[in-house]
Parts: structure tokens; sequence; C-alpha cells
């Protein structure tokens, strides 16, 4: 079974797609550093090694462990070729976002 068919599946259920819902913009966070780290064609050890530090701290950084600061996610993004930009969007109305 592939991760996508995995991930629909799953989503069925009401309580995993609650939780989903709820950590939607952490994935979408960690998906966008992997992306770029991809993109760039660097290895976590690599993007390391440019950053100064180690490997794990990476690793912990793409797992969602953690809380990094504006300033590491700027130095991510830079050593894998990227900038960081900030967007606000108005918040849904609760009525709508699970409708």
């Amino acid at each position: 079974m592939s991760l996508q068919k995995l991930k629909e599946k799953a989503l069925k259920n009401d309580a995993v797609r609650a939780e989903y819902d709820q950590l939607a913009e952490e994935i979408e966070l960690i998906d966008k550093l992997i992306t770029m780290r991809s993109q760039a064609g660097l290895t976590q050890e690599a993007l390391a090694n440019r950053l100064g530090t180690n490997k794990s701290n990476i690793s912990r950084m793409e797992r969602g462990r953690g809380n990094p600061s504006w300033t590491a996610l700027n130095k991510y993004a830079g050593a894998c070729g990227f900038r960081i930009k900030l967007e606000t969007v108005p918040e849904e109305p609760a009525d709508k976002a699970n409708a």
C-alpha cells in the first residue's frame, strides 16, 4: 500500500482526521523543510555541515521536535538556497472549518 493510500484510509477515521487537522500547519512546515533540502540536493548531514550543527538537529527539526526560532528557519532555508516568507491569513470561522 502506498503512503498516499494509507493516509487516505487513515483520514477516514474521524479521530485521526481531527488530530491531523489540528497539526496541519506543523505538518506543512515540516514538508516545506524537507522539500527545500531535497530540492537543494542535500542530505541531512550535508545541510548540518553547511549550518555548522549536527545531523541530529536537522533530523529533530524535520520531525517537528522542538520549536525552531525564526533565525534557525531562515538559516535552514538560506543553506538550501531559499528564503522564508511569512504570510498571514484571516481565521476561518469554526462553523466553516468543520463544514
